[in-house]
């Protein structure tokens, strides 16, 4: 009894320990629920037929889904037999890659790590950088069928193919020599140009280029640098490597989409195609203008990601400021500084936003000012607490004794170690940022009405909520893909930089 015992804890712990049996499981879930979602969704009644685009298309996830799930049956089998994969179960994987033929991203990433045995930092960068500019140009591509194109769609597209094969080339270099103790001096050379493709706002491109860099310049590079470290641990989160997926996909577009979609499409009246349904040529749709839908949530995107990036990033930087110096100094300091941010914490942040809108006008640039003097208080609080724990630990009280001075004292060694749960804070808070941005252009107080914005487009979809409801299910659906991709992510960085969890 007590060895079935011993025997069983065994099995869940090889289970629970393999992240290729936790991700195939995921991606089978999730691609499952959503092949049938577009399969409900293909279904027109008012012509009592299906729309073949979704039709096909749900039915692909659901193929996949099932093959999925079949490796998933075959991992755990090896895994409760031998302990480990066998080899042939994972060239499983390539067979699996055929799903990036249906832009199935939760399958596509599974499979990559179920193809190497040892996966670490750079391989698991190389991969999502890959896969970026492939959805990127995958999205892009969709363009082709309307009746006219961007002047500099044929540029654009030709870059996307050029920087694809790049990091293709770069994905096998790395997973050949990324378990070398040194490696070649030419992957100096890899890592600039990979740093260079990161120009379309590809962050894992960077990532990945600095972190070769980093290997080049460190000859006795062993377990890796703290980029390496998190990287490591976020990957384990098969939630957290696809909210930052998606984030940096609708980054990536945002900044190709100057080249690769036409603008007018998004901001020009079409009345002869008023609520025009999904098609090859509108995958998304019209609006009651005959706006494209598609092109309008792609350009939207910039206006969530600015805001929500800016209106973070300054209170993280003012509010992070005044709290290191309010809990580093204390007494008469922090009296004063804490009292006046806690008269503005008491005032609630949408009143607030709503009246510096009020008084300046609805503009991309006082709404930033708007979510961002709000969230001062709370980033402010979160420093101060932070700070004052540090300033009590013996490498300070050192330093103070060296004579070392404060500037010195609180800008090189007690910010830098109390940074890790701002950056925390600062993922997690964007998404309430993304969501009072398409709040306010929601009721009209927020980006200007003509400009393609996820609220701006939600509020015009709402009135045909019963009769035509794509107008309004596609940019919904953008915001909370947007927000709990930022919530994961932010769940993952907590982990990943908590150092009791190493």
């Amino acid at each position: 009894m007590k060895n079935n015992a011993i025997n069983n804890h065994e099995a869940r712990f090889r289970l629970k320990s393999s992240s290729e049996y936790s991700h195939a499981s995921f991606s089978a879930i999730v691609s499952a629920a959503l092949g049938a979602a577009l399969l409900f969704a293909s279904y027109v009644p008012a012509q009592g037929a299906f729309n073949p685009l979704p039709f096909f298309g749900g039915i692909a996830w659901i193929v996949f889904a099932f093959l999925q799930t079949l490796v998933w049956a075959i991992i755990r089998r090896n895994l409760l037999k031998t302990g480990e994969i066998k080899n042939t179960t994972r060239r499983l994987g390539y067979v699996l890659l055929l799903s990036l033929l249906t832009a199935n991203v939760f399958i596509a990433t599974s499979a990559f790590g179920l193809i190497r045995r040892r996966k670490n930092a750079a391989y698991t960068l190389a991969v999502y950088t890959l896969l970026t500019t492939l959805f990127v140009f995958a999205v892009s591509a969709l363009n082709v069928f309307k009746p006219f194109v961007a002047n500099g769609y044929l540029l654009g597209m030709t870059l996307l193919i050029i920087i694809a094969v790049v990091q293709l080339v770069s994905l096998l270099l790395v997973a050949k020599y990324a378990d070398h103790a040194v490696l070649p001096g030419w992957m100096g050379l890899v890592a600039g140009i990979l740093i260079v493709t990161s120009a379309t706002g590809n962050l894992f491109a960077l990532f990945l280029g600095l972190l070769l860099i980093a290997r080049l310049r460190d000859k006795n590079y062993t377990s890796g640098s703290r980029l390496a470290e998190v990287i490591d641990k976020l990957s384990r989160s098969s939630t957290s490597m696809l909210g930052l997926l998606f984030i940096v996909f609708l980054l990536t577009i945002a900044i190709t989409s100057y080249l690769t979609f036409d603008y007018g499409m998004a901001i020009e009246n079409n009345y002869s195609l008023i609520l025009h349904a999904p098609d090859l040529a509108y995958p998304l749709g019209t609006d009651n203008f005959g706006r494209d839908l598609f092109s309008r949530i792609i350009f939207g995107a910039r206006i969530s990601l600015v805001v929500g990036l800016l209106s973070t990033l300054i209170p993280l930087l003012i509010g992070g400021a005044l709290g290191a110096i309010s809990g580093y100094y204390g007494r008469r300091t922090d009296n004063i500084i804490m009292r006046l941010l806690d008269v503005l914490y008491a005032i609630p942040g949408i009143l607030l936003a709503i009246a510096i809108i009020a008084a300046f006008g609805a503009s991309t640039a006082n709404l930033i000012l708007a979510l961002s003097v709000g969230a001062i208080p709370t980033y402010a609080r979160t420093m101060r607490a932070n700070v004052m724990l540090v300033s009590t630990l013996e490498y300070v009280q050192a330093a103070r004794a060296f004579g070392v001075g404060d500037g010195k004292i609180l800008f090189k060694h007690i910010v830098p170690n109390s940074i890790a749960p701002m950056i925390v804070k600062a993922t997690l808070t964007i998404g309430t940022a993304v969501i009072s941005t398409s709040s306010l252009s929601y009721l009209g107080l927020g980006v200007e009405p003509h400009i393609p914005e996820w609220g701006n487009i939600l509020k015009l979809g709402s009135a045909y909520l019963e009769t035509h409801s794509f107008t309004a299910i596609y940019p919904g659906l953008a915001i909370i893909a947007l927000v709990l991709s930022f919530n994961f992510l932010g769940d993952g960085l907590r982990d990943a930089l908590d150092p009791k969890l190493d």
